[in-house]
């Protein structure tokens, strides 16, 4: 063989193996020129939330019934005449006069608190409904956390995806989101 076909030979060697590598870095996405932090581990990222619902149940309730007499003027007004009638039935002449009245006086007070002990003791049982929030935790997957090492640093990076065995670098930064492009 003369010495052109061999540098020929030589030539055509290595536009083959130049092509090849240019072809399967093309094929794998990147460059031959293309630079490469090293993955040194990856963990699901799962984010959580707290949402807030509605929770009613019934709830049996004792209350003391709407008093329509509040100022208890018709315990007060029974109790004065059945103390005055009481009074009236003592002594005689001015004594009676004043057993009148101060029979008045002290029925009118028993007739008030008596229609008061009546007034809270007469209670109704009803149904309420009882509402109250309460939280329910949610978990989300969030991505993925890469452990990465880059010129002898290692640090860790959020993703929407699983980088595989590498994360190219472009311009010094990462490469992070599926479509290659800057995060």
């Amino acid at each position: 063989m003369n010495k052109s076909t061999l540098i020929g030979i030589g030539i055509g060697a290595a536009a083959v193996v130049a092509v090849g590598a240019f072809a399967t870095t093309k094929l794998d996405g990147g460059s031959p020129f293309q630079s490469y932090a090293t993955v040194v581990s990856v963990e699901p990222a799962f984010a959580t939330a707290q949402v807030p619902r509605e929770v009613c149940h019934d709830e049996t309730v004792t209350r003391q019934k709407p008093v329509k007499d509040e100022k208890r003027v018709a315990g007060t007004a029974i109790g004065a005449v059945v103390g005055g009638v009481l009074g009236n039935q003592v002594g005689g002449g001015t004594g009676k006069t004043i057993a009148t009245a101060a029979g008045a006086v002290a029925g009118g007070y028993a007739g008030n608190k008596i229609q008061k002990e009546m007034q809270e003791g007469n209670t109704e049982t009803i149904v309420e409904q009882r509402c109250e929030i309460v939280y329910d935790t949610t978990t989300t997957p969030a991505g993925y956390d890469v452990t990465y090492e880059l010129d002898g640093q290692r640090a860790i990076v959020r993703m929407d995806h699983h980088p595989g065995d590498r994360i190219p670098i472009e311009n010094g930064d990462l490469l992070t989101v599926a479509s290659n492009q800057k995060s």
